[in-house]
C-alpha cells in the first residue's frame, strides 16, 4: 500500500497571510519561469497550490520522488536559484519558504531578490534585495514578513535564492495585487476576483473546499476546487464573508455550481455592506445585519447562474456575505461591477 503524508495547515497564521492572496499561486497564473538546476524535482511544484505531501517508496528516474523543487548535490561555488513571475504584479508583505518533508536536503538558508514592474527580468541590474539570507529548517514552514521599504515597490518577478543548494517544498508570497483591474466590454470589473485582490475574511466552514477557491479565476476544475461545507444537521445556513477587491456597486452576480450535483446549495443569498478598517471578528457580527442584495434564489446543479434583475439596488459595499442555503457548495462567485473611490 503506498503511504502518502500531509501536513496539517497552521492552526494560527499571521494576519498578512490572511488578508492578502498568494501571487505566487500556479492556479492564479503564477509561473516558475528559469532556474540553476531542478534535477531532482521540478521548479513548476513550488508554486502548486496544494501543500505539500510525501509518498513513501516513491521514486522516479532521479532519485526520491519529492513535491517541490529540488536541486543536485552542487559540486562547486555559487548557489541554486529559481525565477518566478507573479499572476500579478503587486506590493509583497511577506513570505512562507516551505521545506515540508525536505529533512536531510533542505537549504541552510534562503534569500529573495525582487524585479520591480516595469524592470526586465533578464537584466542583472534590475534586481534588489528582498529578503536577506535567512536561516532554514528543515521540514517546517518559515513564514517572514517583509519590511516597509519593500511592501511600497510593485513588484512583478521574485526570484528564490537557496544557499547552496537542496529543496524546498513551496513558496508563498501573500501581497496585493496592484493596478487598476480590466474591465469587460459593458465597463464592469469581477469585485470578487482574486487577481483584483479579493479575499476571503471568515466563515463558518469549509470542510471540503475553502472560500477563496470561490475567488480564482476560471471555471473549477472539479468538486475539490470550490468552497463546500459539510452536511448541516441543525437549523441554520452556512456563509463567508468576502472582502472586494475595491469598494463598489454591483450590477450582476454569477454563481456557479460546475461540478456540484447531489450536494449543490437549494438556495443562495448575497449581503454587502460597506466596512473599511473593520476587523474580522466585527464583519462576522456586522455581516448579519448587512442589507440584502440578491434574497434567497433557487439554484440548480452543475450550472451558471447570473442574476441581475433580482438584485437591490445599493450604494457603495467592501464586503459581502455570501449564504448558501442550508449548506452544499459553490465552485465560482463573480461580482460584476464599478469600482468607486471613497
Amino acid at each position: 500500500m503506498t503511504q502518502i503524508t500531509t501536513h496539517a495547515p497552521a492552526a494560527q497564521l499571521p494576519d498578512w497571510t490572511r488578508q492578502q492572496i498568494n501571487l505566487a499561486d500556479a492556479r492564479l497564473g503564477a509561473t516558475a519561469v528559469a532556474c540553476s538546476d531542478d534535477f531532482f524535482a521540478p521548479m513548476a511544484r513550488l508554486l502548486d497550490a496544494l501543500p505539500a505531501v510525501f509518498v513513501a517508496g516513491k521514486y522516479d528516474a532521479n532519485g526520491k520522488w519529492m513535491d517541490g523543487w529540488e536541486s543536485r548535490r552542487r559540486r562547486s561555488t555559487g548557489n541554486d536559484w529559481c525565477v518566478v513571475r507573479l499572476a500579478r504584479p503587486g506590493r509583497i508583505a511577506g513570505v512562507d519558504i516551505d521545506t515540508s518533508f525536505f529533512t536531510g536536503n533542505y537549504p541552510p538558508a534562503a534569500s529573495l531578490d525582487g524585479c520591480a514592474l516595469g524592470d526586465d527580468p533578464d537584466a542583472a541590474g534590475s534586481w534588489q534585495a528582498v529578503l536577506p539570507a535567512v536561516a532554514l529548517q528543515g521540514n517546517q514552514h518559515h513564514l517572514l514578513a517583509l519590511p516597509a521599504s519593500v511592501r511600497a515597490t510593485i513588484y512583478s518577478h521574485l526570484r528564490l535564492n537557496i544557499l547552496p543548494d537542496g529543496g524546498v517544498a513551496r513558496l508563498r508570497v501573500y501581497g496585493r495585487p496592484a493596478g487598476r483591474a480590466e474591465a469587460t466590454s459593458d465597463g464592469l470589473i469581477d469585485l470578487a476576483a482574486a487577481l483584483n485582490g479579493a479575499y476571503a475574511v471568515a466563515w463558518n466552514d469549509a470542510h471540503y473546499g475553502h472560500p477563496d477557491n470561490l475567488l480564482r479565476p476560471g471555471r473549477g476544475l472539479d468538486m475539490g476546487d470550490g468552497w463546500e461545507t459539510r452536511r448541516r444537521r441543525e437549523p441554520g445556513f452556512d456563509w463567508c464573508v468576502i472582502a472586494l477587491g475595491a469598494a463598489g456597486s454591483i450590477s450582476r452576480i454569477e454563481v456557479d455550481t460546475a461540478h456540484f450535483k447531489g450536494n449543490f446549495p437549494d438556495r443562495a443569498s448575497l449581503q454587502g455592506g460597506f466596512s473599511p478598517g473593520v476587523g474580522e471578528h466585527a464583519l462576522i457580527t456586522q455581516s448579519q445585519f448587512w442589507p440584502t442584495l440578491l434574497p434567497e434564489t433557487a439554484l440548480a446543479a452543475d450550472h451558471q447562474h447570473a442574476f441581475d434583475s433580482q438584485l437591490v439596488a445599493h450604494p457603495p459595499i467592501t464586503h459581502v456575505r455570501f449564504n448558501l442555503h442550508p449548506d452544499g457548495g459553490v465552485s465560482r462567485l463573480r461580482l460584476w461591477g464599478k469600482a468607486v473611490e471613497w
